[in-house]
């Protein structure tokens, strides 16, 4: 089966991508060539324009907050386990306190470096990062494995209060849904939300089918195309009756 997110609000949307950006670094950080390492610090370069949203860490924090009362609340349920619940709300109250410990903007030790901002610089061009542009970054992609790593962790750590809170509330999102089977028509699925809200749609797709869902989605109705990769061929709705599944995500 193949999963696929598509998040309907913007505030999702940028978790997913923060999410998948730490991903990558997490990736290629615990890799051993030089270019690996290049690439884990084009995406921490990445990281740090997207956490240099003001509002991030607060909403952060609020949604944290948020789900620690709501989960709290669940205390006196039979049904709920009380050791499980514990534990999440221990995580909740740990990335809370980092994220609140940390002071000024996410990452403003990296914009004061001038080492750092010159190659943040020059990767924005096409090919700007050759050792004839960036000597001293040359001579840092030739050091050992190891004292490459070490640095990229330490760069990386600013950023780690931001990457706990987003996991835990991703994954709060993602375990809030029910499992739906559902079957699109040669291709084509349209649901009438009715009042219905949600956050983020997944859907699941037995890769045998071949074919890609296209999501659209208001407050008024959520429409899916299972479309046909065609390589150098204009893409086209599957012709086949397209099974998957289909869970809404609401915190």
């Amino acid at each position: 089966m193949i999963s696929y997110e598509f998040p309907l609000n913007e505030r999702i949307r940028t978790l997913l991508r923060m999410e998948s950006l730490y991903q990558r670094v997490q990736f290629y950080l615990g890799k051993e060539h030089a270019l690996e390492h290049h690439a884990a610090l084009l995406s921490l370069f990445e990281i740090l324009d997207v956490a240099g949203r003001a509002d991030l860490k607060s909403d952060l924090i609020q949604e944290l907050e948020r789900q620690r009362q709501s989960l709290g609340a669940l205390r006196a349920n039979p049904a709920i386990s009380e050791a499980a619940l514990n534990q999440v709300l221990g995580d909740i109250d740990r990335a809370a306190q980092s994220l609140q410990q940390t002071s000024g903007k996410t990452g403003q030790e990296l914009r004061e470096n001038e080492w750092l901002m010159a190659i943040k610089q020059r990767a924005a061009i096409p090919g700007g990062v050759c050792e004839f542009d960036l000597p001293t970054y040359h001579y840092w992609l030739h050091r050992q494995a190891d004292v490459r790593r070490r640095d990229l962790e330490m760069w990386l750590t600013p950023f780690l209060p931001l990457e706990h809170g987003i996991r835990i509330i991703l994954r709060l999102l993602r375990e809030s849904g029910r499992t739906s089977p559902q079957l699109a028509a040669q291709g084509v699925y349209q649901q009438m939300m009715g009042g219905r809200l949600a956050q983020l749609l997944r859907l699941r797709v037995d890769e045998a089918h071949d074919c890609i869902p296209e999501v659209s989605a208001n407050k008024y109705a959520l429409n899916i195309r299972f479309i046909v990769p065609g390589g150098v061929q204009r893409p086209r709705v599957s012709p086949m009756d397209v099974p998957f599944e289909l869970i809404f995500c609401n915190l």
